[in-house]
């Protein structure tokens, strides 16, 4: 369906950015970027992870440090390079600047309010549409 494949093409736009932006706030644990991503609901499948660090340290933005674990073999924690870190200011300039552009083509549908809360008013008069077809 074709809004599954925006809503997963939206998605993937934007895992490499909040990957960067996690792994900034200091050293982490893939299965911790993981859980974070889930939080977020950005991650669905959990190998699609490994690629995308693979990536980011190749290109420079990430690097990592192997560091012994109490509770088995030695665990890889990423960090960001400096090269990341001016990489993710300037993808919090773009973000804003799509946030902004997606508010403002968002004006006169929403009036105000949030998407979520323009959908619950579409659909409720949806209902009332239904509901009143249903009476005659």
């Amino acid at each position: 369906m074709i809004v599954d494949n925006t809503q997963t093409q939206m998605r993937k736009g934007i895992l490499e950015y909040c990957i960067l932006s996690i792994i900034s706030r200091g050293e982490i644990y893939a299965s911790d970027i993981i859980g974070e991503l889930k939080k977020a609901r950005l991650l669905v499948v959990e190998g699609t992870l490994y690629p995308l660090l693979t990536r980011l340290k190749n290109n420079g933005l990430l690097s990592y440090v192997w560091k012994e674990s109490t509770s088995g073999p030695p665990r890889k924690y990423y960090q960001i390079t400096p090269a990341g870190t001016e990489v993710l200011n300037k993808l919090d300039t773009t973000w804003e600047e799509l946030v902004f552009a997606v508010q403002t083509s968002l004006e006169g549908r929403v009036e105000g309010g949030t998407v979520a809360e323009a959908k619950q008013a579409t659909d409720e008069q949806s209902d009332v549409g239904t509901t009143s077809d249903e009476g005659q």
